[in-house]
């Protein structure tokens, strides 16, 4: 297994196993669906079987469906169930294998599926296919309530065409060892919550083989360790240039854009916004104080 591959697995398993257990702690149903599940020999989505699996909620009356969709999964569903079967899960997880290719049969299969309005997480690893998942495809899933949508993206391609279909929250980050464009990560949600968890399960998989993150807004193409306290470069650069447009804003603002539109966190923006401060490359109203979410912060005016 690559080591990129070894990362989105991480991340994958880190992000599912956070995600299951909030939504079946909300809901007595939920619906995970595998996207291009017999990609990477289906070795991604018997991670997740065994991830579901493990679940403490199945056992106390919940019920969760992983659907399982890909080009031809008959063998796939094989290795699922005998996942399934050995990692002794109950009657309340449930496994089905739809083959006929997920760009044609996913927004079937999650209606067949009765994942409408129960808490629904898809992951869609199209690095490999021979064609991007369509925005039909990808928007399928916000018939969740709530849905968020985890997509990999062969190197070269953007999100930025899914930034339209039904979340409200997106964002991207490349998986890079070199200089070379890296596959891309996108993360779509409906909850503010939930990409933060997202960003936090990101920036805490481990290093495989020289795997960095590197944003994809940004000009420079820095590469960025991944890391619990990542290097601040990127990210003030992009905070300096969105402050030249906008002129000011607040913390709330320059915290929510941080999340959505660059790879870091909410909380990797306060802590920027107070460097930039001290190094007077921006100005706060009020000048004193603790830097809360009302806090405006500005470009210093060409005069000063």
């Amino acid at each position: 297994m690559s080591a990129i591959a070894t990362v989105k697995r991480e991340l994958l398993v880190r992000h599912l196993e956070a995600w299951s257990a909030g939504a079946l702690h909300r809901s007595r149903r939920a619906t995970y669906v595998h996207g291009y599940a017999d990609a990477d020999a289906g070795d991604a989505a018997e991670a997740a079987v065994r991830v579901l699996a493990d679940l403490p909620d199945l056992a106390r009356g919940r019920e969760l469906s992983m659907v399982a969709v890909g080009d031809d999964v008959a063998r796939t569903g094989e290795r699922l169930t005998a996942a399934q079967r050995e990692a002794g899960a109950g009657a309340g997880l449930s496994v089905l294998p739809v083959g006929g290719g997920t760009d044609a049969r996913l927004p079937v299969a999650i209606k067949a599926a009765g994942a409408s309005r129960v808490p629904l997480l898809a992951y869609l690893d199209a690095a490999s296919a021979s064609a991007p998942p369509s925005v039909t495809t990808v928007g399928a899933v916000a018939a969740g309530k709530p849905a968020e949508v985890l997509l990999v993206l062969a190197p070269g391609v953007s999100a930025d065409p899914y930034r339209d279909c039904g979340f409200p929250l997106v964002t991207a980050a490349e998986l890079a060892t070199g200089e070379e464009p890296g596959e891309v990560v996108a993360f779509a949600t409906t909850s503010a919550k939930s990409l933060e968890s997202f960003k936090e399960a990101l920036w805490a998989v481990d290093e495989f083989a020289g795997v960095r993150l590197r944003d994809p807004a940004d000009p420079e193409r820095h590469l960025i360790d991944i890391s619990l306290t990542p290097h601040p470069g990127p990210l003030r650069r992009e905070l300096m240039a969105h402050l030249s447009v906008v002129g000011s804003a607040s913390v709330t603002e320059l915290r929510t854009f941080t999340l959505t539109e660059t790879v870091y966190r909410a909380a990797d923006a306060v802590r920027v916004l107070h460097s930039m401060i001290d190094a007077g490359a921006v100005t706060r109203r009020p000048e004193h104080g603790r830097l809360g979410g009302d806090v405006v912060i500005s470009s210093p005016s060409p005069a000063a």
